[in-house]
């Protein structure tokens, strides 16, 4: 037992503490999102144990290859001169927080704080370090008890490395298959509940041309917290004709939650009967939407476009999962796929039936994982006889394919948090302030748009972060990037990584949360609408603005 204490509370390595150091020192530069002092320092606190990880590592590495080591006089000169300048680097990037965090704060529109919080986030530091530190020592200590079972068939080196690997390989076993395993179920379960609520603000909806209506064979309490959101709320045709002064018609929303039908394939046909029923079909447009991870469907999306086109437009969703997008990107990486090929497949196979000149036009939207998911159950194989008309897909997350694919094929001298890809006859990218500025050419008769923010650290993470600058990092920057951001190996994955989760904190128009005005902007490119005046579309920005900051269903929930 004393041995087992001991091992715990044994010194720490002075160079690991040296590289730590420096990581903390670089963990408190700014960022694409501000941190709160909480937040600073668990980051802080990440930033140190692994910096002091590699430092241990290294040294380890120095006396395993038996490499010369400096002479003892020398040690006792560097070892003091270099924590005293580690302390004062420490402590100047501390005094430097909480300009460094206002440099984020204004970019993105936020209030400056009054300070940093220094000590608060040294004691947070700490206390995350000494945490992780125990854990990683456990790990270790449990690794050297296997190496001793093999010390007696390999040599002492080979025994301990294998070892600590097994330990390694068991702990992460353990956690996936176990801990991880009941996080999923427990989550779910909460997620779950918390989807079948039923909110007195959002009662049933009385028009036919909504998803569970007394017309609609849908049954409303089914639809889920999300799917009710969605149809109980948007402009009305009044609300519609009064802004527009012309006679409009009731937008269709249609929604199927996870409870109408066992299968993907199955609440696709009910939602393609739902369709058929409010005839759909014969609206100028149609958008197949793909949600969030809980089915969320971001208001701001869809308000605008029924507005543009006065009424004149379905929008159908299918929920796939109950948890945020990066839960369900983690624990159910298929079903959201599995969802967006079945309803576009379902209902696109309807409208290629249907007379090219008796039919509406066809969109694809989603927003996050939607976005991802969305592009995924698009194939070439698909559309290549009967295309679609194009699509808009708000935040795309660093996995998706499509988007890496185009952005990495860019033209020359385009940012890659905006590109030009071509002469954006097909694809392009936007963001606050519209396109890129340079000449574009005519559009063809696809139309895909990606809104997108530099600020979004959901679209712009990199694992390559962890050794190399990203591009989005060099000048110019977006708009909305701070201009103190400087990249640091290791600590700037670990940065944006943390900004991931805080990507919906900051106000709407950055980071995560999509504004209406700039959907509006975005909708206007894909849908081709041309005959609105600049006036009349600045009085609509104002509208759903005002709309955005009154109605709490506005409140970016999505995940």
């Amino acid at each position: 037992m004393r041995k087992l204490v001991s091992y715990f509370v044994r010194p720490v390595c002075g160079f690991g503490l040296i590289v730590g150091a420096l990581f903390f020192a670089a963990s408190l530069t700014p960022s694409l999102i501000p941190r709160n002092y909480v937040v600073q320092g668990v980051l802080s606190g990440i930033g140190f144990i692994s910096g002091y990880g590699i430092g241990v590592l290294l040294r380890g590495l120095w006396r395993y290859l038996e490499l010369p080591r400096l002479p003892g006089p020398v040690l006792r000169i560097v070892n003091p001169v270099a924590g005293i300048a580690c302390l004062v680097l420490m402590a100047t990037a501390l005094y430097h927080t909480k300009s460094w965090q206002n440099s984020v704060r204004s970019v993105v529109g936020m209030d400056p704080v009054e300070s940093g919080y220094p000590f608060s986030v040294c004691l947070i530091a700490i206390v995350t370090f000494g945490i992780l530190l125990f854990l990683a020592r456990a790990v270790i200590g449990f690794g050297k008890t296997l190496a001793r079972k093999f010390y007696n068939r390999f040599p002492r080196r080979i025994s301990v490395v294998a070892g600590v690997a097994l330990a390694g390989f068991l702990t992460i076993t353990l956690t996936n298959g176990v801990l991880v395993e009941y996080t999923f179920r427990l989550l779910d379960r909460s997620f779950q509940q918390y989807d079948a609520l039923l909110e007195p603000d959002r009662p049933q909806p009385l028009i036919a041309e909504r998803s569970g209506s007394k017309e609609s064979r849908l049954d409303w309490r089914e639809l889920g917290r999300a799917g009710r959101e969605f149809v109980a709320s948007g402009p009305t045709a009044a609300e519609i004709a009064e802004f527009n002064q012309t006679e409009a018609l009731e937008p269709i929303r249609l929604y199927a939650g996870l409870q109408v039908a066992d299968t993907p394939q199955e609440r696709a046909q009910l939602l393609l009967q739902e369709l058929i029923r409010t005839n759909a079909f014969d609206r100028s447009a149609l958008v197949i939407i793909t949600p969030t991870g809980t089915g969320w469907v971001d208001p701001s999306a869809m308000d605008g476009l029924e507005y543009l086109l006065n009424g004149d437009v379905a929008s159908v969703a299918l929920q796939y999962s109950y948890l945020n997008s990066p839960m369900a990107l983690v624990f159910q990486p298929e079903s959201g796929l599995e969802s967006a090929q079945a309803l576009f497949r379902t209902v696109y196979g309807y409208w290629k039936q249907l007379a090219p000149d008796q039919r509406p036009k066809l969109y694809l939207h989603g927003l996050s994982l939607g976005a991802f998911n969305s592009q995924r159950a698009l194939t070439l194989f698909d559309i290549l006889g009967d295309p679609i008309h194009g699509a808009l897909w708000s935040g795309p997350p660093f996995p998706s394919e499509m988007w890496r694919s185009l952005t990495n094929g860019r033209e020359p001298g385009t940012p890659e948090w905006l590109p030009v890809v071509g002469n954006g006859r097909f694809v392009r990218f936007m963001n606050q302030n519209g396109t890129f500025d340079q000449e574009n050419g005519s559009w063809g008769d696809v139309r895909f748009v990606f809104l997108q923010y530099a600020s979004d650290a959901i679209t712009f993470f990199e694992k390559s972060l962890f050794y190399q600058e990203a591009d989005w990092m060099k000048a110019p920057r977006g708009p909305d990037v701070s201009a103190s951001l400087e990249w640091y190996p290791v600590v700037s994955m670990l940065q944006v990584l943390i900004d991931m989760p805080l990507a919906d904190t900051v106000p709407m128009g950055y980071g995560h949360v999509y504004a209406p005005e700039h959907y509006l902007d975005a909708w206007l490119e894909v849908a081709a609408i041309d005959n609105w005046s600049p006036e009349k579309i600045d009085a609509l920005k104002a509208l759903l603005i005002k709309r955005a900051q009154e109605d709490d269903g506005y409140e970016y929930r999505g995940g």
